[in-house]
């Protein structure tokens, strides 16, 4: 059997990572230059050779300041979802914040495709043991589906025993929402990400290729995600820890060679075109408001 993953964008720039969130204060985003906007471009023309269609999840900062940005995703047929507003880590906000940037963000992006905006993934993965009651305010705001939990350990997110396919999960108020968690090979008892990112650039080829293999072969489709930051090596510098330095800037170089390898040796499409194959979403609805 021949299966279709997620293909996935986290559209935010260089300056937003929660890696440097010590080095950058948010009322200083204004003072760094803006690279987002042609390196999004560039993932679109790369998927175009391939014939991929994705999904990216747009920061609201970012779709405030290129809004014809994300009416060109859009217009070339891929997916716009929901990546907050502020790339805040969840767990660090209160309910009433997260809910009205959210929903801002929501608002933002429907008015700019004219579409109603399904999906959400948060900063970071940043739905944590700590901060599920973010579930029920998505639910609240009207997504379809969330992409937010990273089944793993990670200094700051993941839930280490969540579910780890595509499924309905229950939130704490006893709602209902679909969940296509970031993707894990089994390695033994371990789960090892290999959802992209800076797990992509770290590791070889050959081990990303053989996890997602994996779970293909367990009958899942699997989730990728990049950002346009990682096929940006000339990116400005930030001064930083050693460590969140390494996290950003390791193998940048690789990242848009490997990502061509991956779209030759899988088949990808947008979440919802995923979800929806698997009996996970009605599409009956897909053209309401919701």
């Amino acid at each position: 059997m021949v299966f279709r993953n997620a293909m996935t964008v986290d559209v935010e720039d260089y300056f937003h990572v929660s890696a440097f969130a010590k080095s950058i204060d948010q009322s200083d985003w204004g003072k760094y230059q803006l690279r987002v906007e042609n390196n999004t471009h560039r993932l679109m023309d790369l998927f175009d050779e391939y014939q991929v269609k994705a999904t990216f999840f747009v920061l609201g900062w970012v779709a405030e300041r290129t809004p014809e940005l994300v009416k060109e995703i859009a217009a070339r047929s891929h997916e716009v979802a929901c990546h907050g507003y502020s790339h805040q880590l969840i767990y660090n906000q209160t309910p009433q914040v997260f809910r009205e940037e959210t929903l801002h963000s929501k608002h933002l992006l429907e008015d700019l495709v004219q579409a109603p905006i399904r999906g959400y993934r948060a900063a970071s993965y940043s739905i944590t043991n700590k901060s599920r009651w973010a579930l029920d305010i998505l639910v609240e705001a009207g997504f379809v589906y969330d992409s937010s939990i990273f089944p793993v350990r990670h200094d700051r997110y993941g839930i280490p025993d969540a579910l780890d396919i595509p499924h309905r999960l229950e939130t704490p108020e006893r709602h209902s929402l679909v969940e296509f968690p970031l993707s894990t090979a089994k390695l033994f008892s371990y789960r090892l990400p290999v959802a992209g990112g800076g797990y992509f650039r770290l590791y070889p080829y050959s081990l990303t290729k053989a996890g997602l293999s994996q779970i293909n072969r367990r009958q899942n489709p699997f989730i990728f995600y990049l950002h346009p930051w990682e096929i940006d090596p000339d990116q400005p510098r930030i001064d930083a820890s050693w460590f969140s330095r390494f996290r950003h800037y390791n193998n940048l170089d690789k990242c848009e060679p490997r990502l061509r390898n991956l779209m030759r040796d899988f088949q990808f499409g947008t979440v919802w075109d995923v979800l929806s194959a698997l009996g996970l979403t009605d599409t009956s609805d897909s053209t309401k408001q919701p």
